[in-house]
């Protein structure tokens, strides 16, 4: 965090808030049945680590997974588990997000908006798989409640999640306005990039 400078702080801190702004809006507008619920927070973790790189992805994810974290764990059936469980798992997509996007270079690559599409797909494996992890081996050994009946809610849930959150990563890479604007937050990052 050292290379963090107050404007990579301030970008972090308002995509943090925005995550759980927009946590906070699909989890009321859509929720699917008791414990599951709309989550979109992840684009503001996806923004973070397709601009900013690994570290930012990373800490933008873990502070995104605040509120799905206090909904899902000690307001919901997770207790404390869930609290921690649920920003390590959105921390995992913005680290992998930004391992992805740093080293396959996307930004150098032309089509660069819609490699990102894939990308943002596959950046999501990591968390699925701790997901996985969360429900069938945690959730008994910590709360001792059974919890994989609930991945087929989920998990389904999650991956249309990110398909539509893929194609909006698409068309914000794609928008030189937008991408003008965020990357205005990283210049020490992208001159020692190059």
């Amino acid at each position: 965090m050292s290379n963090m400078d107050s404007k990579t702080l301030s970008f972090i801190a308002i995509m943090a808030a925005l995550g759980n702004i927009l946590f906070i809006i699909s989890y009321h507008l859509g929720p699917i049945s008791l414990g599951v619920a709309l989550d979109f927070s992840l684009i503001p973790a996806f923004i973070a680590a397709l601009y900013g790189g690994p570290l930012i992805g990373f800490v933008t994810g873990l502070f995104v997974g605040i509120s799905p974290g206090i909904f899902f764990g000690p307001l919901g059936k997770g207790a404390a588990l869930g609290l921690i469980g649920l920003p390590i798992g959105k921390a995992l997509t913005g680290l992998t997000t930004g391992l992805l996007a740093k080293g396959l270079k996307l930004d150098e690559k032309q089509h660069y908006s819609l490699l990102t599409i894939p990308a943002v797909l596959a950046a999501y494996v990591p968390e699925c798989l701790f997901t996985i992890v969360y429900f069938v081996y945690l959730m008994p050994l910590f709360l001792k409640v059974e919890g994989a009946g609930a991945l087929v809610f989920v998990l389904p849930k999650a991956w249309a999640e990110i398909i539509i959150m893929s194609i909006l990563m698409a068309i914000l890479v794609g928008n030189v306005g937008f991408s003008n604007f965020v990357r205005k937050f990283f210049k020490n990052f992208s001159t020692k990039k190059k």
